[in-house]
């Protein structure tokens, strides 16, 4: 059934392009603002596409030219404790996580406000292309909150803890190039080309094991919360069992016979 804000608007959207799964936030005239429909929405659709295998890759974006200007304030309104405010602050970490621990890749398309709730989202995905005009921040500070949403483990994670502090202590908003240069984002390129980018970095991937993508994925996030040896342990584990699968197997045989592998994810 269709996520919707009303009967005639889903609150999130998929479009099946290629091998990827363009997933829409579509609360456009909240300017995409993160509500608890809309996150509860959004991690339905995300768990569901960890079960198609044509699938290679997400593309998570916001629809009317804006990622998401961050939590939706008027379900905020009221919440002077934490019993109130648990369930909201679990629905986004749930999000995040999803994001995360999923089993495919998921590229944030990035135009126009990113903030706060919306920039938590995107540091959650596994790689962020954005256009010029867009901007990022997480603002919580203005408003005497904190950052609840990951935002203060995943941002010095990604750019360092001084930046990371910078940006949360001053409630500063960054534009893209800034945001690129500090390594918030990985590429900017056209307004009109934020789309296409994100879709060809996926159709790259789908030419790759899946199982592959899965397993590093996992190694690599593993490894950025644990010390060297313990990363290098599972990734040794995860690369014996690599060795065990009908993939490798497929890729190997394919390699040798030099044409393309037909790769099941099993």
């Amino acid at each position: 059934m269709p996520h919707a804000d009303t009967e005639y608007e889903p609150v999130v959207t998929v479009e099946y392009v290629d091998a990827a799964a363009v997933v829409r936030l579509n609360r456009q005239k909240k300017r995409n603002a993160l509500n608890a429909e809309l996150l509860l929405a959004l991690a339905a659709e995300l768990e569901n596409l960890a079960e198609e295998p044509e699938v290679a890759g997400i593309v998570l974006t916001g629809g009317g030219g804006c990622f998401s200007a961050g939590a939706d304030l008027n379900e905020a309104v009221g919440i002077d404790n934490v019993a109130d405010f648990r369930p909201f602050a679990e629905r986004a970490a749930h999000v995040n996580r999803t994001i995360e621990e999923h089993p495919k890749a998921v590229v944030a398309a990035l135009q126009g406000p990113c903030l706060t709730g919306g920039l938590e989202l995107a540091l959650a995905c596994d790689y962020r292309i954005a256009s010029p005009d867009a901007t990022f921040g997480i603002t919580s500070a203005r408003i005497g909150s904190v950052a609840g949403f990951g935002g203060t483990q995943r941002l010095p994670r990604l750019i360092g803890s001084s930046k990371a502090k910078e940006m949360l202590f001053t409630a500063r908003i960054v534009g893209a190039e800034e945001a690129a240069s500090m390594g918030l984002v990985d590429r900017i390129v056209p307004a009109d080309g934020v789309l296409p980018r994100a879709l060809s970095l996926v159709e790259q991937i789908a030419q790759v094991g899946p199982l592959s993508v899965a397993l590093m994925k996992r190694a690599v996030n593993t490894g950025l919360d644990a010390d060297l040896k313990t990363g290098l342990e599972l990734e040794k584990a995860l690369s014996g069992w690599a060795f065990t699968t009908d993939d490798k197997a497929e890729g190997m045989t394919a390699f040798l016979e030099k044409r393309k592998a037909r790769f099941t994810g099993r």
